[in-house]
């Protein structure tokens, strides 16, 4: 068949890729624009763009760091300290504010008048107060004003609390620390995917599942055995005049920055649960209580399973919001990422660079978070047969 022009120009869908084409050379040519004025700027003032400096020694020091850094380290380095730091206050934040987020916004529930207002108060009083205000409370307010490590505060020997920070127990080594974070991850997953496989033989037959959670119940046994047991657990103990030894320090400025992320953003997922929890149909609730379910049966069973299709999808953009919100945790001189970035590029004079890499840090956490997040929004949508 031969070529027709004007075939080709009365085609609808040539002119949708054409105009998508002609944007991309668009914006590319743009971009590229930008970057060659960019480096030619940066040439006449005698530093053409590069990261070759972050094989430099840093020279500076920094006083919280989860891997080994000196300050005759790489500047490379001290930013993946800074990384790191950031990482464990993410990951920390998540499942803490998951944890209160959910418990907050179930409550909101509750046929106690108590814990419903208690509820909806935390709810209405922390999502209007800035981040940043929470954030100088917890560290000025609170934790600045917990006792001297001579008056420590001992919580059931296993625990110490002091104006410089907490101390936990915590496994004997780094290793056995990563261990029993991955037995832990392990076994979320596989008891999610029981207790899920347990809620649909549960609510078909009403009185089956035994089998499942009879599985569930041995994960988690197992699971438990070789936190308690196989992790060589180290109890900080108080030393004489003041101070803690052994265990797992957590400075006040890290307690201070995760307990204001973890409060803030739980306010908000709060709410979100309950919009999850409310677009489930009462006449889900009343086929439930039907069936002889208690109230407590009904939500865990029937009426959370079926809201979380509703609540993963706004659930995922809080997560990145509070790992976006974490760097305002240098307000409070804690070492993470943006901290360290702003030192180096003050030190080097590399601003570009510096944050070029800072951009593409916290744009590498929000997508991870966002794959993980479209994964679990798959597994808990409703299977059409």
């Amino acid at each position: 068949m031969a070529f027709n022009v004007k075939t080709l120009l009365r085609d609808e869908r040539f002119w949708k890729i054409a105009f998508q084409v002609l944007t991309v050379l668009v914006v590319g040519a743009l971009i590229a624009f930008f970057l060659g004025n960019l480096n030619r700027n940066l040439i006449r003032q005698g530093s053409p763009f590069g990261f070759r400096f972050l094989l430099n020694p840093a020279g500076f020091s920094i006083g919280e760091s989860a891997i080994r850094y000196l300050p005759q380290d790489p500047y490379w380095k001290a930013l993946a300290v800074g990384l790191s730091n950031t990482v464990t206050l993410v990951i920390a934040g998540i499942v803490f504010t998951t944890i209160v987020g959910v418990t907050a916004g179930v409550a909101s529930f509750s046929p106690n008048w108590l814990l419903y207002k208690i509820s909806r108060a935390y709810v209405g009083l922390v999502r209007n107060v800035p981040l940043l205000l929470q954030l100088f409370f917890w560290y000025f307010a609170v934790y600045s004003n917990l006792p001297r490590p001579a008056d420590q505060i001992n919580v059931l020997g296993l625990m110490y609390l002091n104006n410089r920070g907490a101390y936990l127990l915590w496994p004997a080594t780094a290793q056995l620390a990563l261990l029993g974070i991955g037995v832990i991850v392990v076994g979320l997953v596989g008891s999610f995917f029981l207790w899920g496989w347990y809620t649909q033989v549960r609510v078909a037959t009403a009185t089956g599942g035994q089998s499942q959670l009879y599985g569930l119940v041995g994960l988690v046994a197992i699971v438990l055995l070789i936190v308690i047991f196989g992790l060589n657990w180290r109890v900080p103990e108080a030393v004489e005049g003041g101070g803690v030894t052994g265990g797992l320090r957590l400075s006040r400025e890290y307690v201070a920055a995760l307990s204001a992320l973890v409060f803030y953003t739980s306010a908000f997922v709060a709410e979100i649960v309950r919009a999850g929890i409310q677009s489930v149909s009462r006449g889900q609730w009343e086929a439930a209580r039907s069936l002889g379910l208690s109230a407590g049966a009904v939500m865990q069973l029937v009426v959370f399973p079926q809201a979380m299709r509703v609540i993963i999808p706004p659930l995922n953009s809080e997560y990145m919001n509070l790992t976006k919100n974490s760097s305002l945790a240098f307000a409070v001189a804690f070492p993470e990422i943006y901290s360290i970035a702003n030192t180096t590029f003050n030190q080097t004079g590399r601003p570009v660079e510096v944050f070029v890499v800072l951009m593409a840090t916290y744009l590498v956490m929000c997508l991870a978070i966002t794959v993980v997040m479209n994964q679990l929004n798959r597994a808990v949508q409703f299977k059409e047969r």
